[in-house]
């Protein structure tokens, strides 16, 4: 196989791996470089019909790709939506996810209480993600939840929550806890919290 063929053959693995993919914007990236990749061999090799394809597929994903990037810390993207510990919808997501969710916060089960405040994340008309802080006194929070469906994930709109929403100013945080979690490092230093000793800490944003 020479390495003119073994291009094709990645352009149409990567074709196939993208439509696997949970997350959105990691989909139309591996599809970009996969259709790239199948248009020009097709084309190379006079496959026309499979070259046109491809083709128009790699512009399509370029226009995706473009405008998912812009709207990735776009904050009239989101909305941060505070319910009650009772909410229905919340608890659906709960329910619906909670095996995930007890990957990356494996100690929470069903968190209640007048002392817990509970944010729907959406991003336009979904909702996307969910936030359980328990007040600890003193003006700290404690972060019980903090989830994303998989598929948006990749857009982090926790740096918004955490960064631009003001939400936990508005309920009287100051400094707000995250305890350690191997999986939720790479996240948490991304969100802006520092780690201390065993947990993990940030000032809240005005």
């Amino acid at each position: 196989m020479s390495w003119f063929d073994l291009l094709g053959w990645v352009g149409s693995i990567l074709v196939i791996l993208s439509l696997m993919q949970a997350r959105v914007l990691r989909f139309r990236w591996m599809n970009l470089v996969g259709a790239a990749l199948a248009t020009g061999y097709n084309a190379a090799i006079g496959v026309w019909p499979f070259a046109v394809m491809n083709g128009v597929i790699t512009i399509i994903d370029i226009y995706w790709v473009i405008r998912l990037q812009r709207e990735r810390n776009d904050d009239v993207t989101y909305e941060v939506i505070e319910v009650g510990t009772d909410d229905a919808l919340w608890r659906h997501i709960l329910a619906v996810h909670r095996d995930d969710i007890a990957t990356f916060q494996p100690d929470t089960l069903d968190p209640v209480g007048d002392d817990r405040s509970v944010w729907v994340v959406a991003r336009q008309d979904e909702a996307v993600g969910m936030v359980v802080v328990r007040d600890a006194g003193n003006g700290v929070g404690r972060v019980e939840i903090d989830y994303v469906t998989p598929r948006f994930r990749d857009f982090t709109p926790g740096q918004y929550v955490y960064q631009r929403s003001g939400v936990f100013a508005a309920k009287g945080f100051a400094t707000l806890e995250h305890g350690d979690n191997a999986k939720a490092r790479t996240y948490l230093t991304k969100v802006g919290f520092h780690r201390e000793g065993e947990v993990w800490t940030r000032p809240v944003a005005a």
